[in-house]
C-alpha cells in the first residue's frame, strides 16, 4: 500500500459554520495576528464574542493566532505570549495562572500516517493550573500538562507531563521537580 492523498476526505470534520469561520478569519488577522492592536481587553472581547470562555486578568500579546475561539477556554490570570499559535482543531482548556511563552504552538490535530488516505486525527489539549510552557515549545494532540509542570524552551510534549515536573527536549523528558518558593 502507498499513501494516496487523492482519497483524503475530512468532510466529517465540521468545526463551525462557514460564515462564522470566515468572520473569525478576518477578526483574527486584524486584531490577533497583527501587531497593530496590542490591547489585551479588546482581544478578550472578540474571543468572548466568538464563543471562547475567558476568565479575568488574561493577557494576550501581539501576533497570536487562534484557529477556532469557540473551542477555547482560558481561566483567570493567564499569559498568552507573542506569536503563540493555538491550532485548536479540538478543545483547548487552559486553567488559571498558565503561561504560554513566546512562540508556543498548541497543536490539536495530526494525520494518521498508517492510513492510505492520511486521515485527520484531532484530540484536545489540557493545560492545568500553574503550568508554564517555555518559548518555542510544542504541545501535541491529546496532551495534558498537569498542575505546575514546566516544559522548557524549544521542547516538544507528545505525552502527558506530570504535576510539578520540569521537562525538556524532543521528545520531552522529565529532568527534575519544580519547587515553588514563597
Amino acid at each position: 500500500m502507498k499513501v494516496d492523498l487523492s482519497s483524503y476526505n475530512n468532510s466529517w470534520y465540521q468545526p463551525g459554520s462557514r460564515v462564522k469561520r470566515l468572520l473569525w478569519y478576518f477578526v483574527n488577522e486584524l486584531f490577533f495576528k497583527s501587531g497593530f492592536f496590542p490591547i489585551s481587553g479588546l482581544k478578550v472581547f472578540w474571543l468572548r464574542l466568538f464563543g471562547a470562555k475567558i476568565g479575568a486578568g488574561v493577557t494576550i500579546k501581539p501576533n497570536v493566532n487562534i484557529k477556532y475561539p469557540w473551542k477555547l477556554s482560558i481561566d483567570d490570570h493567564c499569559w498568552i505570549g507573542e506569536s503563540v499559535w493555538i491550532d485548536n482543531l479540538d478543545n483547548v482548556t487552559i486553567e488559571s495562572n498558565v503561561c504560554l511563552s513566546q512562540g508556543v504552538f498548541l497543536l490539536c490535530g495530526n494525520h494518521n500516517y498508517k492510513s492510505q488516505s492520511f486521515d485527520l486525527i484531532v484530540k484536545p489539549i489540557f493545560l492545568k493550573q500553574g503550568a508554564w510552557i517555555g518559548a518555542k515549545s510544542i504541545i501535541g494532540p491529546g496532551v495534558t500538562v498537569h498542575d505546575h509542570a514546566v516544559l522548557s524552551i524549544g521542547s516538544t510534549a507528545s505525552t502527558n507531563l506530570e504535576a510539578y515536573g520540569i521537562y525538556r527536549g524532543n521528545p520531552a523528558q522529565k529532568i527534575k521537580e519544580r519547587v515553588i518558593e514563597n
